[in-house]
């Protein structure tokens, strides 16, 4: 039986909250198998364009056990030795905005206190300083000093985890733009059963697309921009030409995602 769903509309935002007790490391996440940019921008209340700029990437592409950080916001615990104006160098900022950030009204700092570090104003020209008495010691050495790596010692970089088969994500039977919302399976009067079948309700993990099946086959594989993998699995009375629904078992997560427009490939099978 064909799944009920509600569309629902762009109108909702999220908070970030960050605990006064967090350190800079609470700010980082490891990917798992199967993680997006878009699901953990949703799930940590930010964007996927803040996500990449915060760690510097240049594509939506991520890997298991990467290290991501989530959120401007860092806490550096000031240790013996530190000063205001060490610390806003070290981070490429400046002593006024720090002062701001933590309601500072003098550059009087102790060991064991939290400062808030907001990195969405780093300033990107800065140089990291070092504060301690050694900082005027020692000469910078002279290049013919520095010792080079030859070519071959150097580790060949570790290949990425794919998400799925390598041979699949290669063999694409066609690629078209979609118009995309999204739906869940928590809504009144919602059977949670597609139309080929799946109990969303028992698979909240499912990786599922309602479709036009003259556009996209049911039970295709696909591979949806900012959504990952997925299989076509179902249908629905709005989703007509180049229109996908995709599954997302979180209300507000679903709210989250809107209405955008998409690549999508549906691959070919063997």
């Amino acid at each position: 039986m064909k799944l009920k769903k509600s569309i629902i509309s762009v109108a909702a935002f999220t908070t970030l909250a960050v605990s006064g007790g967090a350190s800079a490391s609470a700010q980082e996440i490891e990917v798992k198998k199967g993680d997006t940019l878009w699901g953990l921008a949703s799930e940590y209340g930010t964007t996927v364009d803040q996500l990449k700029t915060w760690n510097n990437l240049g594509s939506d592409l991520i890997f298991p056990d990467q290290e991501l950080k989530v959120s401007s916001k860092e806490y550096y615990t000031v240790k013996k030795g530190d000063t205001l104006w060490g610390i806003s160098s070290n981070y490429g900022i400046s002593v006024d905005s720090l002062q701001g950030w933590n309601a500072l009204e003098s550059d009087l700092i102790v060991p064991g206190q939290e400062l808030l570090i907001n990195l969405d104003d780093k300033q990107t020209t800065s140089t990291p300083v070092n504060t301690s008495e050694q900082e005027e010691a020692a000469p910078t050495p002279a290049p013919e000093e520095t010792p080079e790596v030859a070519p071959e010692a150097e580790e060949p970089a570790a290949e990425p985890v794919q998400a799925e088969p390598q041979e699949e994500q290669e063999a694409v039977a066609k690629e078209l733009t979609v118009e995309a919302t999204a739906y869940t399976a928590e809504c009144e009067g919602c059977s949670g059963i597609t139309a080929t079948g799946v109990n969303l309700k028992e698979n909240p993990d499912a990786k599922v697309i309602a479709v036009d099946p003259n556009v996209i086959p049911l039970g295709s594989k696909v591979y949806v921009e900012g959504y990952g993998y997925a299989t076509a699995e179902d249908t629905g009375g709005a989703i007509k030409g180049n229109r996908i629904d995709v599954f997302i078992p979180s209300k507000d997560q679903a709210i989250d995602f809107g209405r955008k427009t998409l690549n999508v490939k549906v691959l070919e099978t063997k």
